[in-house]
C-alpha cells in the first residue's frame, strides 16, 4: 500500500464522480444488472468466509441472475494497483475489477486520488436496514460519503483457553509482562497482514497516554513521542513471542492452527464470534474464551467499494445490497457460518426479518455487546503506514 498511495495522488483528478448507473433509479439496476458478472476482489485466506461468499453468488444468480466470481486476494493492496496500472493506461472503462472488500489506507488513498464509482451506498434500498450508531458512515476517520457500502461489523477480541489460561491478562502491559512470566505462549500475525497491524493498534491504544491524536493524520502530531510507548512495549515483549519474535504467523487462520495446537494460549481476533465458530467447525477446543481488553477494543466496519471504472457496476451494488439483507447478515452472523457482526439495526427489523435473528445461537465464547461495551475508533490510516513501516525495519522477518 505505501508504494502506491504517492502514486494515486498524483492521478486525482479533483473530484470528478461517474455517474452510471444510477444508483437512485433501483429497477433500472437490477436490469442493467441481469447478466451481469461481478469479480469481487475479497480476501481469500479463510475457508468459511470463502464459502460465505460462494453462497452470496449463488442467491445472486437465483434472485437477479448475476454471476459473482471470487477473485481470491491475500492483500487488497494488489487490487488498488489493478486500479491505478488501469487508470494510467487510460482504461477508464470495462475495468477488471467490479466489486472490492476494502478497509482503511486502502480506501482513503483510492477515494482521494477518484479511483471510486460513487456516491452510490446510501440509494441502496436495504440502506434503509443499517444501524447509523455503528461505524458504517466514516472509515478509519475517512467519511466514506456513500462510496462504500458495510456488510459486517468487527471489534478487536483476544481468544484464550481456558485449559491452560484460566484469567488471562486483560490490559496490552499486562500480557508482556504474562509473556515474560510464560514465553512462547502468545504472538500475533506478521504485520503488514491486516490483524497483526491491528495489533499494533491496539497496543498503540492501550499505552498512550493521549489517544486523540490518533484520529488526525499522524504527521499532524509528534510521530515520535506518541510512539515511543509502543516501541518500548514491543522491545519487552518480542523477545517472549512464540519463536521468539523471529517468526510469525502469516494469517489469522494461522493463528488459530497454533492455538488449536497447543503452541500458544491467547491470540488476538477482530471479529467477536470467531472463536465461537472455530469451535463450531472444531477448529478449536471447547475451552476457547474470548474477552475485551480495560479500557476497550477498536471495532470498525467491513466494507465494499465499486472502483471507477467497473465493467459491472449495476451487478456490483446489487450484491452490495443483498449483503445488506437479513437473509444475508443472519447467515454471516451465525457461528456456523461465519460468525460476523451485523451492521443492521435488528431491533428495528420486521418481525419476520428480525426472527432470522433471534434464533442464532452466538455461541459459548461470544460476548454479548454489553460485554463488548463501546468500540475503540480506528485511527487515521496515516498511523498505520507509518507503524508498519516502522514495525518492519524494527522487528520484520522474512516472509
Amino acid at each position: 500500500m505505501r508504494t502506491i498511495t504517492g502514486a494515486l495522488a498524483a492521478l486525482a483528478m479533483g473530484g470528478a464522480a461517474w455517474a452510471e448507473p444510477d444508483p437512485a433509479d433501483w429497477d433500472a439496476v437490477t436490469e442493467t444488472a441481469r447478466g451481469q458478472t461481478v469479480y469481487w476482489n475479497a480476501w481469500g485466506g479463510s475457508p468459511t468466509t470463502n464459502d460465505f461468499i460462494a453462497w452470496v453468488g449463488r442467491r445472486v444468480a437465483e434472485d437477479h441472475g448475476v454471476t459473482l466470481e471470487h477473485v481470491k486476494l491475500s492483500d487488497t493492496a494488489s487490487a488498488v494497483s489493478r486500479v491505478l496500472s488501469e487508470k494510467q493506461a487510460g482504461q477508464h472503462a470495462g475495468g477488471a475489477i467490479d466489486l472490492i472488500w476494502i478497509n482503511g489506507e486502502n480506501f482513503a488513498a483510492m477515494k482521494a486520488a477518484d479511483l471510486l464509482f460513487g456516491p452510490w451506498a446510501w440509494e441502496l434500498p436495504n440502506w434503509a436496514l443499517v444501524d447509523r450508531t455503528k461505524p458504517v458512515d466514516v472509515d478509519f476517520t475517512v467519511p466514506t460519503e456513500g462510496y462504500e457500502s458495510p456488510w459486517a461489523a468487527a471489534q478487536v477480541v483476544f481468544m484464550y483457553d481456558t485449559a491452560d489460561l484460566p484469567e488471562p491478562p486483560r490490559t496490552v502491559p499486562a500480557i508482556a509482562a504474562w509473556a515474560a512470566e510464560t514465553p512462547g505462549r502468545f504472538t500475533y500475525p506478521q504485520p503488514p497482514d491486516f490483524l497483526g497491524s491491528t495489533f499494533l493498534k491496539q497496543a498503540l491504544y492501550g499505552v498512550v497516554d493521549d489517544p486523540a491524536p490518533l484520529l488526525d493524520p499522524a504527521d499532524n502530531a509528534d510521530y515520535d513521542a506518541v510512539t515511543a510507548p509502543l516501541w518500548a512495549l514491543l522491545d519487552q515483549l518480542t523477545p517472549n513471542l512464540w519463536r521468539q519474535g523471529r517468526a510469525y504467523p502469516q494469517t489469522g487462520p494461522r493463528q488459530i492452527q497454533l492455538m488449536a495446537d497447543g503452541e500458544i494460549d491467547l491470540a488476538i481476533s477482530f471479529s467477536p464470534g470467531e472463536a465461537s465458530a472455530a469451535i463450531a467447525n472444531f477448529e478449536l477446543p471447547d475451552t476457547v474464551r474470548t474477552f475485551v481488553p480495560e479500557g476497550g477494543s477498536i471495532g470498525n466496519a467491513s466494507f465494499v467499494a465499486i472502483p471507477y471504472n467497473a465493467a459491472a457496476k449495476a451487478g456490483a451494488m446489487v450484491v452490495a445490497n443483498f449483503l445488506l439483507s437479513p437473509e444475508a447478515q443472519a447467515r454471516a452472523l451465525d457461528p456456523q457460518v461465519l460468525g460476523y457482526g451485523t451492521v443492521l439495526d435488528v431491533a428495528g427489523l420486521p418481525d419476520e426479518d428480525r426472527a432470522l435473528f433471534d434464533g442464532i445461537d452466538l455461541g459459548i465464547a461470544t460476548l454479548s455487546p454489553d460485554e463488548l461495551g463501546t468500540a475503540l475508533p480506528e485511527p487515521h490510516p496515516s498511523w498505520m503506514e507509518r507503524i508498519e513501516a516502522d514495525w518492519t525495519a524494527r522487528y520484520g522477518v522474512a516472509d
